[in-house]
């Protein structure tokens, strides 16, 4: 999915949202910085490529190599703390795949200003919120006869669920051998490799780095071991938007789990924004 003339705000916002978030000094420079970087746009690259690019700057001209680290770990320990009430309450892989799903709210794009109003209420209501697109019977199905499965994370807090969900397709199918994909540098508040081990993801998963430094999953900058994994999975999970910009073009066996956030993907799939999503690749 090629980058929409929709976007270009929002890749602008990111930026000063992380500036201002960051208290990073010298913003003129960096905002200078941003907008030759953008001036030179490929309309080719996917949203995914482009934020990753200029979150790259972003980190350079800061000094630091994950920016956003303090609000990863709140959001990971703050669910981390609860997980064994929430396992408890997941009664089925079906409530499992739900709950992954509205996590996916915990995000810090610059259309989503209140994430922990969103967090509290999508939670309190969970049991009355209905998917717009299901296909969870056929990535049960899948799921089932696999032998290897490819997870594809997204925002850190999130993962805790992802943890929750992996557990039980482990006990839907024993004998599958399951990766769990993560980004290779730190990008907003996407999960990373010290992220999945520090909510204990490898109790039921290999943990795996992509290698790159983009939002999603750009195949083609991803590293060899990925992309050796990615080639013999059975079935691809693949949570949150940046996964489905970056792969809903791929002919592959992928299922896309996702809370639909902004205009511009909510017109692409055809749905309403905030919509729960379980979707099966259509290629």
């Amino acid at each position: 999915m090629k980058i929409n003339e929709q976007c270009m705000p929002c890749l602008i916002n990111q930026a000063i949202k992380t500036a201002v978030l960051t208290n990073a000094e010298n913003r003129e420079e960096l905002y200078k910085k941003i907008f030759e970087q953008m001036s030179h746009l490929d309309f080719s690259k996917t949203n995914p490529e482009i934020v990753g690019e200029n979150y790259r700057l972003i980190k350079q001209h800061l000094g630091c190599d994950d920016p956003y680290k303090d609000t990863k770990v709140y959001y990971n320990q703050l669910f981390l703390e609860n997980i064994d009430a929430y396992d408890e309450k997941i009664l089925s892989v079906e409530e499992a795949i739900k709950y992954a799903i509205v996590a996916n709210i915990i995000d810090f794009n610059p259309v989503h200003s209140n994430v922990n109003a969103d967090i509290q209420h999508f939670f309190s209501n969970i049991d009355n919120l209905e998917f717009t697109i299901n296909d969870m019977d056929l990535l049960l199905r899948d799921i089932q006869a696999a032998s290897n499965i490819l997870y594809l994370g997204d925002n850190c807090g999130e993962i805790c669920f992802d943890k929750l969900l992996i557990k039980r397709i482990k006990d839907l199918n024993p004998q599958c051998s399951i990766y769990f994909g993560v980004r290779g540098e730190a990008v907003v508040n996407d999960s990373t490799l010290e992220d999945a081990h520090f909510v204990g993801m490898d109790e039921y998963a290999t943990v795996i780095s992509n290698g790159d430094y983009a939002l999603g999953t750009i195949l083609s900058r991803t590293s060899e071991e990925f992309k050796a994994v990615y080639q013999k999975a059975d079935v691809v999970i693949a949570k949150g938007q940046a996964n489905y910009e970056s792969l809903s073009e791929e002919d592959k066996n992928i299922y896309f789990l996702l809370m639909v956030k902004c205009k511009v993907i909510a017109e692409y799939i055809g749905v309403k924004e905030k919509s729960l999503v379980c979707l099966k690749n259509r290629i």
